[in-house]
């Protein structure tokens, strides 16, 4: 498993890394900004435990993304000195249109795969990720 992953890994960071002049976007600013989609609002420790990156690299990624106005710094109710980090519109257009050239890509898998194997696949790294939940990333 590990050994199809990490290829299959690479692989695609080099796609994201080939398309990125089209929204200007590095791998990590768009792992920031899909997470951000995907959940709301987050600080960076948070989005930093959720992609198993550390702190300083999501932090890096964040400022890059708000030079470009891609997401902003909003108050935090939950704790005054971490601020959440929230897409902006222009920050949500420049995910959304990755998201569907990815997927675009992605349809050209073939339609032989039926929908249990893609959900098997899912549950699989699913549990192979919680199982190293316990693994420091910082």
């Amino acid at each position: 498993m590990f050994d199809l992953v990490g290829p299959l890994y690479r692989r695609a960071q080099r796609k994201v890394e080939q398309d990125a002049p089209i929204e200007g976007l590095s791998v990590g600013g768009r792992a920031v900004l899909n997470m951000l989609r995907e959940h709301g609002p987050m600080t960076v420790p948070q989005m930093g435990r959720t992609q198993a990156l550390s702190r300083q690299f999501v932090q890096r990624m964040t400022n890059d993304a708000a030079v470009r106005h891609l997401v902003e710094l909003v108050p935090n109710p939950a704790h005054k000195g971490s601020a959440l980090i929230r897409l902006t519109e222009e920050g949500q257009a420049a995910i959304t249109a990755v998201i569907d050239r990815e997927r675009a890509v992605l349809r050209q898998v073939g339609g032989d795969l039926a929908d249990a194997e893609v959900a098997a696949c899912v549950q699989v790294l699913s549990r192979l990720l919680r199982l190293l939940d316990n693994v420091d990333m910082d």
